[in-house]
């Protein structure tokens, strides 16, 4: 083996495809875009053009607006979740369990904007969390339970379930 016969294996490398190089081709005449005109060229958009009538986008109103550029991007984690943790003995519920806890039981893969926590089940282990949110169901079963719920950001403690 030498520098000079190293190569791909069979099929690796395609050859490109030669477009509108003849009708002996296969890929002549139209190229493979299948019509003449205006969608056969080159850097012509005519998405949502209807022939000359007010298209559908500008026909109906606008409405609501996205708050993207703001918006908080929360782990949402239920209390079943929380519970099957503790049973696989991977979360320790006589400590508080904030985000970074529940990375390391592997609850949640990385903490974004915070954890907010979903109700939906009874708790039935006394949890004393620290989270950025909570829905009001949640609370409710966590304080049922004998734990405790400290919301860290005071904005999302107005958040309904």
């Amino acid at each position: 083996m030498e520098l000079n016969n190293i190569s791909d294996k069979p099929g690796a490398v395609r050859s490109r495809k030669r477009v509108g190089r003849g009708i002996g081709s296969g890929k002549g005449k139209t190229g493979g875009r299948g019509v003449k005109g205006q969608k056969s060229r080159s850097g012509v958009s005519i998405k949502g053009f209807e022939g000359g009538q007010m298209p559908i986008y500008r026909r109906l109103p606008k409405r609501g607006f996205s708050n993207a550029q703001f918006a908080k991007d929360y782990n949402e984690v239920s209390i079943a979740r929380l519970e099957q943790a503790v049973e696989a003995k991977r979360l320790d519920a006589s400590k508080p369990v904030t985000a970074e806890a529940l990375v390391e039981a592997g609850v949640i893969r990385r903490v974004r904007d915070g954890v907010r926590i979903l109700g939906g089940s009874e708790a039935k282990t006394k949890f004393a969390l620290e989270v950025a949110g909570a829905s009001k169901s949640a609370i409710a079963a966590v304080e049922a339970a004998g734990g405790s719920v400290k919301v860290l950001d005071a904005k999302s403690e107005t958040a309904q379930d």
